[in-house]
């Protein structure tokens, strides 16, 4: 899983919104404000998205 996933401590129940926000607000106002870095903040957010999916994957196959 995604470290960057783990480090927002958000439980898999969280909306695909909410882990966006999460990540922006934790994301230096520097890093927001570079136009050049668009295309690698936006790989960035793919990447938590799909760490997350995998996070809701794996709680909906946990038995309990």
């Amino acid at each position: 899983m995604c470290r960057a996933y783990q480090d927002l401590c958000l439980p898999p129940e969280a909306s695909n919104l909410t882990v966006l926000r999460t990540a922006i607000r934790r994301l230096h106002p520097d890093t927001l404000a570079v136009r050049g870095w668009r295309a690698a903040r936006k790989r960035y957010y793919r990447d938590l998205l799909s760490a997350h999916q995998a996070a809701q994957d794996q709680a909906r196959a946990q038995p309990g």
